[in-house]
C-alpha cells in the first residue's frame, strides 16, 4: 500500500504582512516559504512582513487594534499638554457626602 502524504491545516502558517497606505494583510503559505514582502492587495506596492506571536492574529479585532497602538506609541508617543480629566465628582466629594466617612480624622 503506497504512502500517502497528509496534507493537515497545521502544514499552513499565516503571515501577515502590512502595507504603508492599506495597513495590514494576512497570506497563508506552508511553513518557511514566507518572502520578505508581498504585493498589497489593494494598490500593488509592496507590503513588508511583520513578525507577530504565534496565532496572535485569532483575537478580537479590538484587541489587535489595541496591540498596534501599544507598539505605534513606542516609535510615536501621543503628547498631551494636561493630565485627562475623570467626569464627575472628585474624591473629596465621595468622603464629604458619606457620613460614615466624615468622623475619620483628616490630614
Amino acid at each position: 500500500m503506497p504512502l500517502r502524504r497528509c496534507t493537515r491545516r497545521s502544514d499552513i502558517a499565516v503571515y501577515l504582512y502590512r502595507c504603508p497606505d492599506h495597513g495590514t494583510t494576512e497570506a497563508h503559505r506552508p511553513m518557511g516559504t514566507a518572502p520578505a514582502a508581498v504585493e498589497c492587495p489593494a494598490c500593488g506596492s509592496a507590503a513588508t512582513r511583520v513578525f507577530t506571536a504565534p496565532r496572535l492574529s485569532f483575537g478580537s479585532p479590538v484587541r489587535r487594534a489595541l496591540i498596534d497602538r501599544t507598539e505605534r506609541t513606542r516609535d510615536q508617543p501621543d503628547v498631551v499638554s494636561a493630565p485627562p480629566r475623570r467626569p464627575g465628582p472628585t474624591r473629596r466629594a465621595d468622603v464629604l457626602s458619606n457620613p460614615a466617612l466624615s468622623r475619620l480624622p483628616r490630614p
